[in-house]
């Protein structure tokens, strides 16, 4: 697989989200419209964020000026953050930040450590966690395990899903892991 291809997968959609919802890992169209400007530099400031990783979700939608941030993540600061930089946009006029920040959880980070073994010291998997931003993302909320992002083949979205189940203290896992379209 392509390394630039998988730096630029994406964080699957939130679940529900409109199809227009693009993830902070997945490029936008290049037809040169002022739209696809603004998401490929919403996309790659998002993804340039210091503090973003692999147990945070970041998800966004371009409406003409306006950008809808969707997703989930562990620290408060990395809301404001990523409102801040999609602010500083030229053509940007709103941000509606629509960010979850997790609840702060002893027993969710302990989760958060356990899956992210499970997951990245699977051979096959392995190859996954070697981007600053991986393209497996593991969101833990109150017990409960989401997978978002984007693999290479169903047998790694399955795998995924099977080595998330096997962490002990987790009240349920959805995969929401996307297979890439080639």
């Amino acid at each position: 697989m392509n390394k630039l291809a998988i730096c630029l997968c994406a964080v699957a959609l939130a679940a529900g989200a409109q199809n227009r919802v693009q993830s902070a890992d997945r490029a936008g169209n290049r037809s040169g419209q002022p739209q696809d400007r603004i998401t490929r530099e919403v996309r790659h400031e998002l993804v340039m964020l210091p503090y973003y990783g692999v147990f945070d979700n970041l998800a966004y939608r371009v409406d003409g000026n306006t950008v809808t941030l969707f997703g989930q993540v562990t620290r408060p600061t990395l809301k404001s953050d990523a409102e801040h930089v999609v602010k500083g946009i030229e053509g940007v006029e709103r941000v509606n930040n629509q960010i979850e920040v997790l609840p702060l959880s002893p027993m969710d980070d302990q989760i958060r450590i356990a899956e992210y073994r499970s997951i990245f010291s699977q051979p096959g998997l392995d190859r996954y966690a070697m981007q600053a931003v991986p393209p497996i993302h593991i969101i833990v909320k109150n017990g409960k395990v989401t997978l978002e992002g984007v693999v290479a083949n169903e047998s790694d979205k399955n795998l995924a899903g099977v080595k998330a189940n096997g962490v002990g203290g987790v009240f349920g896992v959805t995969n929401n892991l996307r297979v890439e379209s080639r």
